[in-house]
């Protein structure tokens, strides 16, 4: 019954076919091809209270591991700087409050202590959200399961309520959308390919494993130095990006990518060989704003939604356009 209705789900969207790469050897694992019948890392899809037994057993596996410690260890980092630059206008608001000898009201704390954000949450503004793109068929595969883990432990590490996390992938099973709705987290219903604004809150997209493409179109709907400043992404490595794909077809299809290569810092996550195939080329990306606004003029002049009509090899699910109605 999963099974079909998964096979249903695929039918209703259009995939093209997997890029080749110039550099193997530092290509990100599929998640579609650790999915697929007879791969290792993929089981036979089972009842809903067993997911969740798995799920909760791959967060216990990974909670100990020196790779989620390490992990932890880059994320928090990275949050720390990124809200810090958020609430830079605060603190220069406070200190001319201060020269007038006027006392601001106290700000009471909404995070627990320890949180990465009970020191650097912007006071008046909402919680840290998260948007999960692509985190493929956790019930039947252990790599999937492994980024799902990961995400919920994140969540819980970054005081980010579950309802705050939305969560999408074309090939979630009937089965693995009930599981997510039963964690609490929000299964968006509809394929918005990439293209989701922060809606000036700070906000981390956990893309594991996704096709640039996916990357590009989140860059096109926040492209500005505000909207961007907002963003955290943990995905596929930009840099890595460069490196495999020959800049003409850089530019051309993803220009979003390409020019934004110099506006952000990058970390790469540690590498430890039990998630290798789960998190290998996964780096975490923030915007400062100083890099930002010393990128040329004309970056942000260009602004036209991507379309990649031209481009054979996207590696992306996307939207099926709806055919236009018979003529009588």
């Amino acid at each position: 019954m999963a099974a079909a209705a998964a096979a249903a789900a695929r039918e209703a969207w259009q995939a093209a076919s997997p890029r080749r790469r110039r550099s193997a050897a530092r290509r990100p694992k599929r998640r579609e091809a650790a999915a697929a019948a007879g791969t290792p890392g993929a089981e036979p899809e089972v009842e809903g209270g067993v997911v969740l037994r798995r799920i909760q057993e791959a967060k216990e596996d990974l909670v100990i591991s020196d790779f989620w410690s390490s992990a932890l260890e880059t994320i928090t980092g990275c949050l720390q700087k990124h809200l810090e630059q958020l609430r830079a206008p605060e603190r220069h608001l406070s200190e001319a409050l201060g020269h007038l000898h006027l006392d601001a009201p106290p700000v009471e704390a909404d995070t627990a202590p320890g949180s990465i954000l009970e020191e650097t949450l912007v006071p008046g503004t909402c919680r840290l959200k998260c948007v999960c793109y692509g985190v493929g068929n956790f019930a039947s595969c252990a790599i999937a399961r492994s980024q799902l883990a990961f995400l919920l432990l994140l969540l819980e590490r970054c005081q980010v309520p579950r309802s705050h996390c939305w969560v999408y992938d074309p090939l979630f099973s009937q089965l693995e959308i009930t599981v997510l709705s039963a964690l609490g987290v929000v299964v968006l219903r509809e394929n918005e390919e990439g293209k989701r604004s922060v809606c000036g809150e700070p906000t981390v997209f956990y893309m594991p494993h996704c096709g640039t493409a996916l990357y590009n179109n989140l860059l096109w709907r926040n492209w500005s130095v505000d909207a961007l400043s907002k963003v955290v992404i943990v995905g596929n490595s930009f840099r890595g990006l460069e490196e495999r794909l020959l800049t003409r077809i850089l530019h051309k299809h993803y220009p979003y990518v390409a020019k934004i290569l110099t506006g952000l810092e990058e970390v790469v996550f540690p590498q430890t060989p039990r998630y290798t195939d789960a998190f290998n080329d996964t780096s975490v990306h923030w915007f400062p704003v100083q890099k930002l606004t010393q990128l040329p003029t004309d970056t942000w002049a260009f602004r036209e939604e991507p379309d990649y009509q031209d481009c054979e090899d996207l590696e992306i699910i996307r939207k099926k356009s709806e055919e236009p109605p018979a003529l009588t």
